[in-house]
């Protein structure tokens, strides 16, 4: 695996599934938010209703991840979980 992606586990309440996503550290928090529910929304038959408030949120600590922090600046790794609320 390249050293410019690390993998989350995306853990989405509003339909009770947890997805495993390799996300580029490159890109803003931002970015990486709307390609995940993007993505879910595809890959779930549309089940995930996509909203403009939906944030990242650390699974450990509850915090909400920044938008317009890049992925490599937070504390996220590998094997990371978060919350898609």
């Amino acid at each position: 695996m390249d050293n410019n992606k690390i993998l989350l586990e995306i853990y989405i309440p509003s339909i009770e599934r947890e997805y495993d996503i390799y996300v580029p550290i490159s890109k803003r928090i931002g970015t990486i938010r709307k390609l995940i529910v993007e993505g879910i929304s595809d890959f779930s038959d549309d089940e995930i209703i996509i909203r403009d408030d939906m944030n990242l949120y650390s699974k450990e600590t509850g915090l909400i991840y920044d938008v317009n922090m890049k992925v490599i600046d937070t504390d996220l790794a590998n094997g990371s979980k978060v919350i898609l609320i």
